[in-house]
Order: structure tokens, then sequence, then C-alpha cells
């Protein structure tokens, strides 16, 4: 009687934690976003302080890539364009002879229109210095525009420079190593002293506040759930114990796919599942590649 006692609650027990372990409507593993974070430019690296498992933040500077050659090919470029520049002409030295003639036969035509007035002197004469001073200022606006030309050529010359200066100026900005997000170094791929490339991987990264559950569910369950919608997420928590967390479906695949054989579903005799992603906060306790199970 005791050992059929003992048989029948054996029984209970076992069909009480087979009942506990399929209660849950889909499981699936947590997984991220994860951003792998490469070199732009080529060059030794002079510095990189990244740690696996060390949390970075936007815009954080985590170490550089040798730049002394770029720095002293863009002071070479500098010097070009100075000696340039050098070779403008100087407008004003140049026109001044000239302006100088025309200022006195100015004064002259002043003078000579006056003595005009008075009779004193003839027309011819005044018309002779009327033509001074009109083929003076011809000369002068030819020579000004020559000079501007060659000016305007000039600094022309030294716009390719510029642009190579821009050039270097971005891959001296790309030597610099910074951190494009928020979130958790993942995985360290190099060493300072090494010699990186452009794109090789420096390290990956990942925003770990917040993990993705992707679970599976069957096309009976689609009717079930809905974008936003809140779901209990449940870890394992040592032996017959489970961790809740709440989760947030944020996407549902519209194409069904066969089963993956590392999933589990609630009707498993199901060839054909959806693909789902539940946000669940993360207090630390939830890691990638860990699985959960879902319930609606």
């Amino acid at each position: 009687m005791k050992s059929a006692f003992i048989i029948a609650l054996s029984a209970l027990v076992v069909a009480s934690c087979q009942k506990k372990q399929n209660d849950f409507d889909a499981s699936g593993a947590f997984e991220t976003e994860e951003t792998i974070i490469s070199a732009e430019v080529a060059g030794t690296i002079q510095q990189f302080n990244v740690e696996e498992g060390q949390t970075l933040q936007a815009g954080q500077v985590v170490g550089y890539i040798d730049s002394l050659q770029l720095y002293l090919k863009k002071k070479q470029l500098e010097s070009q364009i100075e000696s340039t520049l050098s070779q403008k002409p100087n407008i004003s030295a140049q026109l001044a002879s000239l302006e100088a003639q025309l200022k006195a036969a100015e004064r002259d035509q002043q003078r000579f229109s006056n003595l005009l007035k008075a009779d004193a002197t003839t027309q011819k004469q005044v018309d002779d210095i009327n033509a001074q001073v009109d083929v003076l200022k011809k000369q002068i606006a030819a020579q000004k525009s020559s000079l501007n030309i060659t000016t305007e050529s000039i600094s022309q010359q030294t716009n390719p420079l510029k642009i190579q200066i821009e050039q270097i100026n971005d891959q001296l900005a790309k030597s610099r190593i910074i951190n494009p997000i928020t979130g958790t170094v993942l995985t360290k791929y190099v060493e300072p002293n090494e010699m990186a490339t452009p794109g090789k991987p420096l390290y990956k990264i990942a925003d770990i506040s917040s993990l993705f559950l992707r679970a599976y569910i069957t096309g009976t369950q689609l009717s079930q759930i809905k974008l936003n919608q809140k779901v209990r997420v449940m870890v394992d928590d040592g032996a017959d114990k489970y961790q809740e967390h709440e989760g947030i479906i944020t996407w549902i695949s519209d194409k069904a796919e066969f089963t993956p054989k590392t999933i589990q579903t609630k009707e498993e005799r199901a060839n054909l599942v959806y693909a789902t992603k539940i946000r669940v906060k993360n207090d630390g306790s939830l890691k990638i590649g860990m699985y959960g199970e879902v319930q609606f």
C-alpha cells in the first residue's frame, strides 16, 4: 500500500514537472544587434584602450592609428600653397605709375578747361589733354583686368592642393578610433602596436541594456499576438525555477519558415513557423545566446 502511494506520488511529480516545462507558448534565444568597428586607415595602432566587457559611450575616443606621414604630407601641401600664392602680382604697386600719370593729366585737364573759358588756350589743347586722360584710364582698366585674371589663375592653381589637404584632414580624423555607439565590448580583435588596414576589424560592440528574444510561433498562434504587445518571458534560474521578465513584441515576420532544429514550439508537429522579436530590458542577468520561454 505504501509502495503504491509512493509510485502514485512520483508519477504526479513527474507529470507536474512535465506540465511546467511545457507551460509556454514559444521559446528561443536572446540576441542583440552587434556592430563590428573596423579601421578606416592604414598604420600602426599607437593606442587602443578597449577591453572585453568594457562599457563605452558614443563618441568616446578609444585609441588612434599612427598619422605622422599624413601630417607631414599636409605640411608639404600647405607650403606649396604658400609658394604658389606668393606669385600673385601686387596690383596696387603695378598700377601706381599709371594712376600717378592719370592724376597729373586730370589736373592739366582741369587747368586747360579753365584757360579755355578765359580764352587763354585753344580747343585743340583741351581736346589733346582730354584724349590723354581717356587713354590713361583705358590703360589702367586693361592693366587691372590683366592683373586680376593672373591673380585668379594663380588662386585656382591652389584649389587641387586645398582638396588634397581636405582629404588628408579626413584621413587624420579617421586615424582617431572613435566609438560610434553606446554599448558593451563583446570581442577585442587587435592589440596596440599591431598593423591596421582599412576594413580590419578592431572590436565588436553591442548595446545589451535590452536584448531581443527571437522566438518562433505557429500559424495558429498568430492571432494571439500583435506588435507592442506585452508578454511574459521566463529564463532558467536554478533547478525548477524561472526568472520572469516583461517583454514587448517588436517584430513579427510576415514570412513562414521551417522550424529551427534548436527551437521548440507549443505545436512541435507544425512544419512552418513565424519568427518574432521580443525586446526585454536587461537587468544584467540576461546573456546573449541564453534561452528563454514566452507566455502570451
